[in-house]
């Protein structure tokens, strides 16, 4: 099977084409290098996989993405590419439709006109908006977002349903709960806290630590993602129009959250990280941001009963590993 993957750069993109490539899968990976945090990290990321066919393009860039379809000639496409960030699309909102609209309808487009057997794609934990129904389900209301990030991945679930209804092209949607990880990203909370941490600098501490979050490990994100390779997206022959389920369809297309369905406190997870870090962290104590949420809980019922698998590793275990590859990457003594 050769399977494309954009966004292969990218924190998990080159994490699941490691895995993909162990498989035995063919890989051919689309990303554009973007500056939005430090591009020899990307550059590195790439560096580690061996074996991928690697194409340096934007996905706003119609033609090119169309040549590399009917080029390689992929079975299955996993659409990870995204300009990722809540408060940073408070600051640069175009970025957002560029890459998260613009981007992904060429993608859906190429998809459709090359016979794609399965479409998974990113969609994020942020679609929940101002629920407060916990855990969140993929069965909940989802028309209240708070950013236009959240707006954008909402916008790409509608997208894909209409693709899946007129051209039958099996879509997946998963919604990624606070992935965290070694060659992880940047502009992340662990990755800060980390850094701050060595460096004894401040931390910001958001709504004063009052907040909860579904911290998913890399590596349980991708082995979600490996399994639903193999399982396209099917019809709901239950779903009615009088009760429309938002998470299945009567077209092929279904949603998945992916998290690890275990909340953690912020303060308890920089705790995490003080014990493997060894140092105390200076905390900011900051309100809650523009965009954000106080608590993300993760109902994974629907991912469990399709491929059997949940995300269970540990925060002490999934910070540990970050920790490690941190100190390694930049070669710091702790």
């Amino acid at each position: 099977m050769k399977i494309l993957i954009t966004g292969a750069a990218g924190f998990i993109g080159s994490t699941l084409a490691k895995k993909f490539l162990a498989k035995g899968y063919e890989v051919v990976g689309i990303d554009n290098l973007n500056d939005y945090y430090d591009v020899s990290l990307k550059a590195d990321r790439l560096k580690q996989i061996e074996g991928m066919t690697f194409y340096k393009v934007d996905m706003v860039e119609r033609d090119a993405i169309n040549t590399i379809f009917e080029t390689e000639k992929p079975q299955v496409v996993v659409n990870l590419a995204a300009q990722a960030g809540v408060r940073y699309s408070i600051e640069n909102p175009m970025a957002y439709i560029d890459s998260n609209i613009v981007g992904f309808m060429n993608v859906l487009e190429a998809s459709r006109h090359n016979d794609i057997k399965n479409f998974i794609y990113a969609s994020s934990s942020s679609v929940y908006g101002a629920n407060e129904s916990y855990p969140f389900s993929v069965h909940d209301n989802i028309d209240h977002p708070l950013s236009l990030y959240a707006a954008t991945k909402k916008s790409n679930e509608l997208m894909a349903h209409t693709y899946s209804n007129l051209y039958d092209l099996p879509t997946t949607g998963l919604r990624f709960f606070t992935v965290y990880g070694p060659w992880g990203r940047p502009d992340m909370a662990l990755f800060k806290f980390t850094k701050n941490i060595i460096e004894g600098k401040p931390i910001d501490v958001y709504n004063n630590g009052d907040m909860l979050r579904d911290f998913t490990y890399v590596e349980d994100i991708v082995e979600a993602i490996s399994r639903l390779v193999e399982k396209p997206a099917q019809r709901n022959p239950k779903w009615s129009g009088k009760d429309p389920d938002p998470a299945t369809s009567f077209a092929p297309y279904e949603i998945y959250n992916i998290g690890n369905n275990s909340p953690v406190k912020l303060l308890d997870f920089i705790e995490a990280i003080e014990g493997h870090v060894g140092k105390k962290a200076i905390k900011n104590m900051m309100p809650l941001q523009p965009g954000d949420v106080p608590a993300t809980y993760a109902n994974v019922d629907a991912l469990y009963n399709a491929v059997d698998f949940k995300p269970e590793t540990s925060i002490k275990d999934g910070v540990g590993e970050f920790v490690k590859w941190y100190v390694g990457y930049y070669k710091i003594k702790l």
